[in-house]
């Protein structure tokens, strides 16, 4: 079903596209949605998706024969292919009673395309967090202050090769958090710089890869980085000063902004509110 934007423009609270991602607020159009479906079951990305940098096929994709589009609600269902596979439907609404026909719709598609999983996804404003566990879209605006790190960061690469060496320990400690996956496309030379902290002569944070990529308007945006503290030296201000450095990295750089999504209440969450950043709202999944 085609999707009618004077019915679903008033229902986004977070400027948030499925199998897209959160968008800058101004680039938040007709247009956006409208890309994602142009290359919806094809594999193919839009220009700015963020996912281009790791995979040469789009992983996720809206399921647009099965899209419900009224006033008042609309929902936009995704199918995602990693691992055994998971359905997604994405609801915007303004009232209540909107879950039992999400969630029904979630369960058809979970059978019809063999998913082994099916999540609801709402959206709440800055002002009306959801109960329990969501991601905070969080916007950095580069026009504003970029404070100096309080403590010595540097580039992976400027690091002496025996210092360099132990970033092999460090992403192997964090896999979690993928760095395990970094440090195989550094060694491939497919990523971009590293800015990490040494303590002791072994590598103990590090935040990359730093890279920008214009968005749908044109406008330059610093990429997601994984981002990562060695679990027994947190709590030192090494976060904080890998945050800051990547921040002027990327103003330097031409940057105009970078969207990040965060655990609500979490460290990293903590620390992007303390350093300014704007709320742009929540983004919950539940199980259908």
């Amino acid at each position: 079903m085609d999707l009618r934007w004077e019915w679903l423009a008033p229902l986004v609270t977070v400027p948030y596209v499925p199998a897209l991602g959160p968008v800058h607020p101004s680039a938040l159009t007709a247009q956006r949605f409208a890309d994602v479906l142009a290359v919806a079951g094809t594999g193919g990305f839009v220009p700015y998706d963020k996912d281009r940098r790791w995979a040469a096929a789009k992983s996720e994709t809206v399921l647009a024969e099965d899209i419900s589009c009224q006033r008042g609600l609309t929902l936009i269902p995704t199918l995602g292919r990693h691992r055994a596979g998971t359905v997604r439907v994405h609801v915007y609404t303004a009232g209540p009673g909107a879950r039992a026909r999400a969630a029904e719709q979630a369960g058809m598609l979970r059978v019809r395309h063999g998913a082994a999983a099916a999540q609801l996804v709402s959206f709440h404003d800055p002002e009306h967090p959801p109960p329990g566990p969501a991601m905070r879209v969080q916007l950095k605006d580069f026009e504003g202050s970029c404070p100096e790190p309080e403590l010595p960061v540097g580039l992976l690469t400027g690091l002496p090769a025996a210092q360099q060496a132990t970033f092999a320990g460090f992403a192997a400690a964090m896999a979690g958090d993928g760095f395990a996956f970094l440090h195989q496309r550094l060694q491939s030379g497919r990523a971009g710089p590293v800015m990490v902290t040494v303590t002791g002569g072994h590598v103990s944070g590090a935040i990359g890869p730093l890279e920008t990529s214009p968005d749908a308007a044109g406008n330059a945006q610093l990429m997601r980085q994984y981002f990562g503290v060695l679990p027994q030296m947190r709590g030192q201000g090494l976060g904080r000063a890998l945050w800051r450095a990547a921040m002027r990295w990327g103003r330097e750089h031409g940057a105009a902004y970078q969207l990040l999504q965060t655990t609500a209440g979490g460290p990293s969450d903590r620390l992007c509110q303390a350093e300014g950043l704007t709320s742009l709202g929540y983004v919950s999944r539940v199980p259908a």
